[in-house]
């Protein structure tokens, strides 16, 4: 899995969630924050119909961190919509895990592979809830 797929899935993925998966893995990393976490603002841009001309469609909060492997100073970086540092941090602690050889491929099985299928499971479950309240309109022509 690509960095910027494994920062995405993370951010969507709910705190509780994720420290649950860390946990299972138990590697034991001692880390220290290099930045953060902290808070801040971040400006959502948006199309008309996905093609039109960009504009600036307001303002949302956003959580960010980075953090130091102990061992051999790999760096990890998280960011995460809202104020949850410790959701940011956690995400920076995998981001730097799996920038490692030896881990990556544990950390893609183990704990990303899980988030992803219950990720798509969720976006489903949401779909047929939309999809069974879905209300088709149609216009009725006059015999005139």
């Amino acid at each position: 899995m690509n960095p910027t797929q494994r920062q995405r899935l993370l951010a969507l993925t709910p705190r509780d969630r994720l420290e649950t998966g860390w946990d299972e893995l138990a590697l034991g990393v001692e880390y220290r924050c290099v930045r953060g976490p902290d808070t801040g603002m971040a400006m959502v841009r948006g199309r008309m119909g996905g093609t039109g001309n960009a504009f600036n469609l307001g303002e949302m909060t956003l959580s960010r961190a980075s953090v130091a492997l102990h061992d051999d100073g790999t760096l990890g970086h998280g960011w995460v919509a809202g104020r949850d540092h410790r959701h940011a941090e956690l995400i920076a602690l995998i981001d730097a895990c799996a920038r490692r050889p030896d881990w990556a491929e544990r950390i893609d099985a183990e704990l990303m592979a899980p988030l992803a299928r219950e990720l798509d499971a969720a976006r489903e479950q949401t779909s047929r809830t939309a999809a069974a309240t879905r209300v088709d309109f149609f216009t009725l022509v006059r015999g005139e």
